[in-house]
């Protein structure tokens, strides 16, 4: 019963939302107001995210170099220590 009735109250709670909605969406001046918000938050990300996507190019860059030097330093222990190994036998 629980499931049941919890079921007919998001009903009943979508059927408020959608009646604030449309009588929101039917005024003229809630409108013009939602239009002049959802213009200028756009405006202000579009720079943001070419900002955002120069960074992470060069960290992706800085990334490789420094991974083929580690892998070049791990290379040049383990060749070094065989020639030790050598040495002693």
């Amino acid at each position: 019963m629980g499931q049941q009735s919890n079921k007919n109250l998001k009903r009943r709670r979508r059927k408020q939302y959608l009646r604030r909605k449309k009588a929101a969406a039917s005024t003229p001046t809630a409108s013009v107001a939602k239009k002049a918000t959802t213009e200028k938050p756009v405006a202000k990300k579009a720079p943001a995210k070419k900002a955002a996507k120069k960074a992470p190019a060069k960290k992706a860059a800085a990334k490789k170099v420094a991974k083929k030097a580690a892998t070049k330093k791990t290379a040049a222990k383990k060749v070094a220590k065989k020639a030790a190994k050598k040495t002693e036998e």
